[in-house]
């Protein structure tokens, strides 16, 4: 039987028309500079109207605002945007029951005609806040996301030949994936697939940087400071053996000249993205907030509590559109429930876009005690004022019998140092004046929370267990 084969993935794209809408190296930064912020908008505005009208196509949209009393016609264009629901991980999981097992937020339909009949890539976000959710990608999508990624690193100093140390996950965890296809198909470096301790043990990760002598590392920050330490005991000097000029990755807010200066002083850079969305923002040269992506991201910054618009330099959950999601799995207005704020300012850069200040933790993963909203994934800047922390710690919530909630904090220190009533008085009075109620700290030696926190095994580390409702 003579079957006609759909187009393969590279049939579907044309690499040099979207290199051209989402420029790299130079050619990103002179258009940037040039654009106004009207003309900026008039790029995304014809953008999401091609975003709204597939994602019209789609069940879950139709079901989405539908339920919101939003019929077709009532959305004319961003000016408008405001006016539809935004959705999260919990409306991503009720399609996926609702349909095992990829849902129906996207328009993937096998088999038939039309813009369904797409090659599909699968993977799954990592589970840091729940069940992992799947995530779907066709060529057109994948292939820009991959190219955005590409410019941030190279904004941010990759040169072609250079080597990349990756520690970020494989399995079907899109991240390792996904900034694999970036580096090697945009960037000219060479690429290792190193992954997390569980995939290559962390012993022999710092072998192959001792062999290897990567120009830059790339990951979450907790892991690659973990590194140096298991390099040091390995007899492997950071600085001397290695030497990395540069580590991008998700840098949180610890403290960076620590994790600088365990590698010999690198230059770090900070980028910010999800599963869903890929690439959003960015450290740029100047080190001053990270970079929006917005001509392929159209980003807002809303209240955790009413979801309306906060002013510039107030914190609020980051709700984003991607603008060049027209493939298969259009994403409008999709609240991350990670918290971030709007820098003011212009960008000493010369560029028309916003900055942010970078991941200031989850919404969803906020734990409030006594009325007071605290985000565990926040607290290392403030332990690291505390000479004695060791780099890691876990919060742990409870509830007594009379309905009290407290907070444990458990904290890794230092050797021997474990038993001092003056060390924990100092983390007590830290945490009680900056987070503005009294939490208990618990000091506990290095490596023992790693059970806890899934270090070796996880991208991003856990920061809170919740047994209040146990």
């Amino acid at each position: 039987m003579n079957v006609t084969a759909p187009p393969t993935w590279f049939e579907q794209i044309d690499v040099k028309a979207l290199l051209a809408d989402y420029p790299v190296d130079r050619h990103f930064i002179e258009r940037h500079r040039s654009m106004s912020r009207d003309e900026l908008f008039a790029r995304q505005d014809t953008d999401f109207q091609r975003c709204l009208a597939r994602a019209w196509q789609i069940p879950f949209y139709q079901r989405l605002w539908g339920a919101a009393g939003i019929d077709r016609g009532d959305i004319r264009g961003l000016a408008d945007i405001d006016r539809l629901p935004v959705f999260g991980k919990a409306e991503i999981m009720e399609s996926v029951e609702r349909q095992p097992p990829l849902g129906d937020f996207h328009g993937w339909t096998p088999g038939q005609d039309g813009p369904g009949n797409l090659p599909l890539i699968v993977h799954t976000t990592s589970g840091t806040t729940g069940r992992p959710q799947p995530l779907v990608f066709g060529p057109r999508s994948r292939e820009v996301q991959n190219i955005l990624l590409a410019r941030i690193y190279r904004m941010q100093g990759l040169c072609p030949g250079d080597v990349i140390h990756s520690v970020y996950g494989h399995g079907l965890i899109n991240g390792g994936h996904y900034v694999r296809e970036a580096i090697t198909h945009y960037t000219h470096a060479l690429f290792l697939s190193a992954g997390t301790g569980v995939e290559t043990r962390s012993s022999r990760q710092v072998e192959l940087m001792r062999d290897f002598r990567p120009a830059a590392i790339v990951g979450f920050a907790d892991y690659i400071k973990k590194l140096a330490d298991v390099a040091r005991a390995a007899g492997i000097d950071p600085a001397r053996d290695i030497a990395p000029r540069m580590i991008s990755g998700h840098l949180g807010r610890e403290s960076r000249e620590t994790l600088s200066n365990a590698w010999g002083g690198a230059e770090l850079f900070d980028w910010y993205g999800v599963g869903d969305t890929g690439a959003i923002a960015a450290e740029g040269p100047d080190h001053d907030g990270m970079y929006l992506m917005e001509d392929a991201q159209f980003v807002e910054v809303l209240d955790i509590d009413s979801g309306q618009p906060v002013d510039q330099g107030q914190p609020g959950d980051m709700v984003v559109t991607c603008l060049y999601k027209t493939d298969l799995y259009p994403i409008i207005r999709f609240n991350t429930h990670d918290v971030t704020e709007v820098l003011p300012g212009e960008s000493s850069l010369g560029l028309n876009l916003r900055r942010i200040a970078g991941f200031l933790g989850r919404s969803d993963n906020m734990v409030k005690i006594r009325g007071i909203n605290i985000f565990p994934q926040s607290l290392a800047p403030l332990l690291e004022q505390v000479e004695g922390f060791a780099g890691e710690f876990i919060c742990i919530a409870t509830r007594d019998e009379s309905g009290r909630d407290e907070l444990t904090v458990q904290i890794e220190v230092v050797e021997g140092r474990d038993g001092e009533p003056g060390l924990q008085q100092a983390f007590a009075e830290l945490l009680r004046a900056r987070l503005g109620v009294e939490v208990s700290p618990a000091l506990c030696r290095p490596g023992s929370l790693a059970e806890l926190t899934e270090i070796e095994r996880r991208q991003k580390p856990i920061r809170l267990i919740d047994r209040r409702f146990d």
